[in-house]
């Protein structure tokens, strides 16, 4: 697949730029490696702190309230009981890692997928390069603005840190910067508008070894 390259304001550079079919062209995205990248990704990201007190752990007295039997109602020994109001919590939550392991190929399988869908979708904008001289929101939505991807929810992908257009952007609802090591699926998949450098599709091919 051969896409142009535009610079920041937005004009057709006359280059054009292959992206292999390796990444961007699979004949059969698969969904299953997706939504195993995404689900990781995801419980990655809980923190996974909650608690509730059970029985040992709340404050109150041991002392039995009522004789074993007949007393016309359940068991419920002294008022810790979860059967009472104010009582403890049985088998609540307690704190964990939701993290699993997915193996490296799935998760490139998964990246090459959703790069697929975007590819195939024309939501992929290359970019000779991006450089801001200073940290400005104003400049760089100048540059979505030439590129038309203003009115999306568009992902920067660089292929290493810069500090300027991270500082551009990060207080903009529709935009984010990534670099190439740090992008994944979840990312690919939320954003309407990839926009590419000419650099960062090196770095991919180099990652993915296309």
């Amino acid at each position: 697949m051969e896409l142009s390259i535009y610079n920041i304001k937005g004009e057709d550079t006359g280059r054009k730029i292959e992206l292999s079919d390796a990444i961007y062209g699979l004949e059969t995205p698969n969904d299953h490696a997706i939504y195993l990248d995404v689900k990781q990704y995801l419980a990655n990201q809980r923190q996974g702190t909650h608690k509730s007190k059970e029985r040992s752990e709340i404050s109150g007295s041991t002392r039995k309230l009522g004789r074993q039997k007949g007393g016309g109602g359940a068991r419920r020994g002294d008022i810790n009981s979860p059967v009472l109001v104010g009582g403890a919590r049985v088998f609540g939550p307690k704190p964990r890692d939701y993290g699993f392991k997915l193996n490296k190929k799935v998760k490139q399988l998964a990246r090459k997928s959703a790069l697929t869908y975007k590819a195939k979708a024309n939501n992929i904008v290359v970019l000779d390069s991006i450089e801001l001289s200073e940290p400005k929101t104003k400049s760089f939505l100048s540059i979505a603005n030439n590129l038309k991807v203003n009115d999306k929810k568009s992902l920067i992908v660089l292929s290493e840190p810069n500090k300027n257009v991270s500082l551009s952007v990060r207080n903009l609802q529709n935009a984010n910067v990534v670099t190439v090591s740090g992008l994944n699926t979840y990312r690919i998949l939320n954003a309407d508008k990839l926009v590419l450098t000419e650099s960062s599709v090196s770095a991919l091919n180099e990652i993915f070894k296309a």
